[in-house]
């Protein structure tokens, strides 16, 4: 209460820096451009604040240096050395030979769109809201003295991260490319994997403030038309101030909420989201953000690997199967540990009872206090490692975790053996390639933990079950989430658990892409076996 009385209060106050501004902001960004150059100039200096990085250069134009016109551009936006020599050069020295008093302002406009101005992208302007929407954007906005319509000319330009190497998609084999925070860097780098006019693109702003562009592509004749009505659907009911990453866009989109596993793909690898856009799957990409959001998902996509399609077949697959066993080792290697010393000692042999009996007979605390108390150092000393600067994040991670777990066994607070199952636990969850999944397998760890404490095995078949039926009923985008395990398809066990040879894998997930799921012909000659 004490609160809204003094934000009520304070309503009158106004800061004696402030400028004075029109007393309707909404009105005045849909209002209509002024016929006079000086009222549009000083409307939008009041408007933005007086702001130092938006450059208003004023000149004129024509034979008799008559007509009075102004460029206004956003600093750091705009490439300054194209912007003088294609626009301030072209109307200042090579335009003046034209006799403007002769001709009206109509003609006077598209004169300079048709003649004048060697740029590609030249759009009108009637109002402030596309104005002020082109200003932050990159455009240079050219305004004349007379005329009620404007030109957002296009020189993007500015300083921007380069291509690099991906940094959490490693690959040994494979392009070495990976998106950027702009998004037409983004559509370039995809649209040079497929070269292909029926690869579909669709754009729109999200955010009231923020006005981010948001684009959707996906190749039109494989991509199910019912998800991308439902994408563009999900989109446009998205109503917020502001869009910075595209988890804003996830969290709203997604089909399932209350869930620790992702039910949206992303990748920051332009390879991968062409893989999938031939899949048929669709790609949402957000400006300022590497990361492309890609739907639908499916639960064995998480498990893949950029890797596993450039090497052979036979050892993706075992490499795959190895994937499957860490993330097992992952989930359960604690909890099966505290299953077995706490009610099931008889499944181990004699000597490696004894052995445990003999580590343990020191430590003060059960079995699943002392896997506890290691699980959650080994996450902090994780997190930590990684909001460190990279010079010595990774030292301390290692170095801590070696020296509290050597003081921890010398002081007799955990046993050796607990200390080696926390640490291959850790080891295995760095196997799964997705960083959201391995989140998902970590917060599930405990619960488990506590169910093996609990009632032994009966337990840890119990939570095993509970997320599996979980599992089931998830859907992305009306596909559901356990394909092709539930329901079972046999066709798309090809790149599945197994991925079978090139040459065996003529057709698409049915379930992505039902209208078109040749992928190649059936009789396609097949690699020689045992002839020279």
């Amino acid at each position: 209460m004490v609160f809204l009385k003094k934000s009520i209060r304070n309503r009158g106050i106004k800061n004696k820096h402030s400028k004075p501004k029109n007393p309707s902001q909404n009105q005045q960004h849909s209002s209509k451009l002024s016929i006079q150059l000086e009222e549009n100039l000083q409307e939008i200096k009041e408007t933005l604040g007086f702001s130092e990085d938006i450059i208003i250069r004023e000149f004129r134009i024509g034979r008799e240096k008559s007509i009075k016109a102004s460029i206004i551009f956003t600093d750091g936006l705009v490439d300054t050395i194209s912007n003088q020599e294609f626009i301030l050069e072209s109307l200042m020295r090579d335009f003046p030979q034209a006799d403007v008093n002769k001709i009206s302002m109509e003609d006077l406009i598209l004169t300079i769109k048709e003649t004048t101005l060697t740029v590609a992208e030249v759009k009108d302007i009637t109002d402030y809201q596309l104005l002020y929407e082109s200003l932050f954007s990159g455009h240079v906005i050219l305004l004349i003295n007379g005329h009620s319509v404007g030109l957002a000319i296009s020189m993007k330009g500015g300083k921007e991260r380069s291509v690099t190497e991906p940094s959490t998609e490693n690959s040994i084999r494979g392009p070495r490319e990976s998106l950027t925070e702009n998004i037409r860097v983004n559509t370039a780098l995809i649209r040079r994997k497929i070269n292909n006019p029926n690869l579909w693109l669709e754009s729109r702003k999200i955010g009231k403030q923020t006005k981010t562009n948001v684009s959707l592509m996906y190749i039109k004749g494989i991509a199910n038309e019912e998800v991308i009505e439902e994408v563009r659907s999900r989109l446009d009911r998205i109503n917020i101030d502001s869009i910075l990453d595209s988890l804003y866009i996830e969290e709203f989109i997604q089909d399932t909420t209350f869930t620790p596993f992702p039910t949206i793909y992303h990748s920051e690898r332009p390879d991968v989201v062409a893989a999938n856009l031939l899949e048929g799957r669709i790609a949402i990409l957000v400006d300022g953000t590497p990361f492309v959001l890609i739907v639908p998902a499916i639960f064995v996509q998480f498990l893949h690997a950029p890797d596993d399609y450039y090497s052979r077949a036979d050892i993706t697959t075992l490499l795959r199967i190895l994937r499957f066993i860490g993330i097992l080792i992952a989930l359960l290697g604690p909890s099966v540990y505290i299953a077995i010393t706490t009610f099931h000692q008889e499944m181990l042999p004699t000597p490696l009872l004894i052995s445990l009996a003999a580590q343990r007979e020191g430590v003060p605390f059960p079995a699943f206090i002392e896997a506890l108390m290691m699980e959650v150092t080994f996450e902090i000393l994780r997190e930590s490692g990684l909001r460190l600067p990279k010079a010595i994040g990774q030292a301390v991670s290692i170095v801590g975790t070696l020296v509290i777990g050597t003081a921890a066994v010398e002081a007799g607070i955990v046993s050796a053996a607990m200390v080696i199952v926390v640490s291959i636990t850790a080891i295995s969850s760095f196997i799964v390639s997705s960083y959201n999944l391995s989140i998902a397998i970590r917060m599930l760890r405990f619960p488990f933990m506590g169910l093996a404490a609990s009632f032994g095995f009966f337990g840890i078949t119990f939570g095993i079950t509970a997320v599996i039926l979980h599992l089931c009923s998830l859907k992305s985008f009306g596909v559901p989430y356990m394909l092709p395990f539930a329901p079972y398809m046999k066709e798309d066990q090809k790149d599945a658990l197994f991925l079978f040879p090139r040459w065996a894998q003529s057709t698409r997930q049915r379930s992505i892409s039902p209208t078109n799921i040749k992928r190649q012909d059936s009789d396609i000659p097949k690699p020689d076996q045992g002839n020279n």
